[in-house]
């Protein structure tokens, strides 16, 4: 209980600076002060000879004396600069821009100190700017580390003298007080079948490594930890799931299914199109509820294994739908599916906002007698009055842009709940999938059909513009569509990015009317208005649409042969490959230029190399986890991973987050509910850190 006190009562940091560190990074106790790790580490081993010191050494430390204070005044700022020198008589210029009085009582004559910090150079001298000090041979009461933990701060707190050295402070106090009251969260069987180091061992090295090799032995117990509970919490939830949630049975392969597959399907199904089927198959005849996540790149497929699944359904008696986050990805399913459906008797109707009331009163009527097989709608869909008679399968298209409680509306519409197959066209890296959706079962569908052709992808300065148009207005010429994407809408003063309000008008002069039509999209418009233009671009009668990324998901217009994307290198990866999927819809070849500026980050010219190299939204994907972090991802920043993951990385503990899901695995298999003695920490632990836990396995 000791790690639940308020950190106001820590030595050192009372009411004002507890205040401090709640409001700048939600330190409330002294459990959050101890999990609070550092980010790196610095060697303070080696000391220099001020002789030695350049600026090109990242930070250093040495022992001197000081020998007189110089105050500095210009009309920006006043600064102190202190003398220090060594043993040698070599001077080094200590600056202070804060605190000056405070620095000029804290340092005595003929007394020996160790600095450290950042050498620069500033009038072709070398100083160090508000270097840590203190008394050679004297470190007070603090726990001993050559080791140093540096951690994260804010310029408020560092303002307050709250920076690295004041954490190595806390912790230090913070760790003598606790130490030996930390208890531990593992059981012993796991601790030593998998040779892990005690916590309070694991957290004393984590802040103040006593050596190199017990520093990486606390970092791999707490990540160990970190990613074990997160995975055996979603775990423990799914086996939860097929434990209460029996599902519908749909033994049989019937009419609809056999004639579609033999007169209707368009291609040769691919090999993972088959396989998911198959998966999915499988669930239809377990008696449980499915929970699938269908993860397939843009083209891949999803939309037709998902009428296949739906046939299933239909034959075994029961009604299917299909949720999308849009009327125009509603429209175009709409479509698709009756397409697909032709010469079959069954019944799809669509059901937007738009729908006409009187429209709506036959639907409502014709759903709950069940004489409609497939509702294709958006949101609507989930509404109080829109009632199945025997709804069994359900889809939800682009699941991310819809929130929660949305899609358990859509699971409740029913007294049992029917199958849901959840679909993303964004891949998702295996380690996030692993930790979003790790209750779920997914799926991947990770080839694109025969005879889709890949888009030429290329990276284009500003000076290759005209070249650009030229080509443009061949594709026009040959009817083919352009679009043409902003990151912002108009010019912001914060941002030297291209915006789509200057681009519409540099557009419509290089391609003025009559002669070409040019419409518009953004999210600020109305949301007829947005509609009025889409359909524009989508009927044909428009040759370009500038837009903001709002068309990166749901639009589909096979004649579109070209993506322009205006500052590609404000767009994170997994962005560009979605908008990039707006083209290579048709059968003819497809175009993408990512148009940057010349000064490009080498960040940013890795991304745009590995665009114009690859067309693989997996791979991409990866790299987008490993440039960007987990929480950047698409579909992932608005809501933020369900974890706070401390101090493990999705990015580069991919393996060990492996390993411990199929330890997690293992001890669920042999005790699902955690009831044996030996695993009754477990389960204090899972019901004290994850009950506020959403449950995405019964909702997705």
């Amino acid at each position: 209980m000791i790690l639940e006190t308020e950190i106001k009562f820590l030595p050192g940091i009372g009411p004002k600076r507890a205040g401090m560190l709640k409001k700048e990074l939600d330190i409330s106790t002294f459990k959050d002060m101890l999990y609070t790790f550092p980010y790196r580490y610095i060697d303070r081993t080696k000391f220099y000879k001020i002789s030695e010191i350049t600026e090109d050494l990242p930070y250093i430390q040495f022992k001197g004396k000081i020998t007189r204070f110089e105050t500095v005044e210009t009309p920006r700022n006043k600064r102190l600069i202190a003398y220090a020198a060594d043993d040698s008589g070599d001077e080094i210029q200590l600056v202070f821009f804060r605190g000056i009085k405070w620095v000029i009582n804290k340092f005595k004559a003929d007394t020996e100190y160790v600095f450290f910090g950042k050498p620069n150079v500033f009038n072709g001298k070398i100083n160090i700017v508000h270097p840590e000090a203190e008394t050679a041979g004297d470190e007070g009461n603090q726990i001993n580390s050559n080791i140093q933990a540096v951690y994260s701060s804010t310029e408020l707190l560092k303002d307050n003298f709250l920076g690295t050295k004041a954490f190595n402070r806390f912790q230090s106090s913070l760790l003598t007080l606790v130490y030996h009251k930390i208890d531990e969260t593992l059981p012993e069987y796991v601790i030593s079948q998998y040779k892990l180091m005690a916590l309070k061992d694991a957290l004393l090295n984590i802040h103040f490594p006593q050596s190199p090799e017990l520093l990486r032995r606390a970092e791999y117990r707490l990540k160990f930890e970190e990613l074990f509970y997160i995975q055996l919490s979603l775990l423990s939830q799914r086996l939860n799931r097929l434990q209460k949630n029996s599902g519908f049975v749909f033994p049989k392969i019937g009419d609809n299914f056999n004639n579609f597959y033999k007169n209707n399907l368009p291609f040769e199904l691919t090999n993972a199109q088959k396989r998911v089927i198959k998966e999915i198959r499988e669930d239809f005849k377990n008696g449980k509820q499915m929970n699938r996540l269908l993860q397939g790149d843009v083209g891949s497929g999803k939309t037709l294994v998902a009428l296949i699944c739906m046939l299933i359904a239909i034959d075994n008696g029961f009604q299917a739908c299909i949720m999308a986050p849009t009327e125009i990805l509603a429209n175009q399913h709409y479509q698709t599916i009756n397409d697909f459906l032709k010469g079959i008797d069954t019944d799809v109707r669509l059901l937007t906002g738009s729908t006409k009331k009187s429209e709506r009163k036959t639907i409502d009527a014709d759903l709950i007698s069940g004489k409609i097989n497939i509702l294709v709608g958006t949101h609507a869909l989930i509404e109080d009055a829109v009632r199945f008679g025997n709804l069994g399968f359900a889809v939800i298209d682009e699941q991310h842009r819809f929130g929660v409680e949305q899609r358990a509306k859509l699971r409740s519409k029913n007294l049992i709940a029917p199958h849901v197959l959840v679909m993303t066209a964004t891949p998702i890296p295996r380690t996030l999938a692993m930790t979003l959706y790790g209750d779920l079962d997914v799926s991947v569908i990770d080839e694109l059909p025969p005879g889709r052709k890949d888009v030429k992808t290329f990276h284009l300065l500003e000076n290759k513009r005209l070249v650009l148009f030229g080509f443009m207005r061949r594709q026009i010429a040959e009817g083919r569509q352009i679009y043409v994407v902003y990151p912002l809408i108009r010019e912001s003063e914060k941002m030297d990015y291209k915006n789509l309000e200057d681009g519409y008008f540099a557009i419509t002069q290089a391609f003025p009317a009559p002669e070409y039509v040019t419409c518009v999209v953004h999210g600020k418009m109305k949301a007829d208005e947005k509609d009025f233009s889409m359909n524009c671009f989508a009927s044909g009668k428009a040759n370009i649409l500038v837009a903001t990324s709002v068309i990166e998901v749901g639009v589909n217009v096979p004649n579109a042969s070209i993506m322009v994307i205006e500052s590609a290198e404000r767009f994170g990866l997994s962005q560009l490959h979605q908008l990039r999927g707006r083209v290579g819809r048709g059968a003819e070849q497809s175009y993408c230029f990512l148009m940057s500026d010349v000064k490009l980050t080498s960040e940013a010219r890795k991304r745009m190399q590995l665009m114009v190299r690859t067309g693989n939204g997996f791979e991409i994907a990866e790299e987008d986890l490993r440039l960007r972090g987990p929480g950047d991802i698409e579909g992932t920043q608005q809501s933020g991973l369900p974890f706070n993951l401390k101090i493990s990385s999705l990015a580069k503990d991919g393996k060990l987050l492996e390993y411990v899901r199929n330890i997690a695995f293992a001890i669920l298999n042999e005790d699902n509910l955690l009831q044996l003695k030996k695993n009754s920490l477990l389960r204090g632990m899972l019901e004290r850190n994850f009950k506020k836990t959403v449950d995405y396995s019964a909702i997705s």
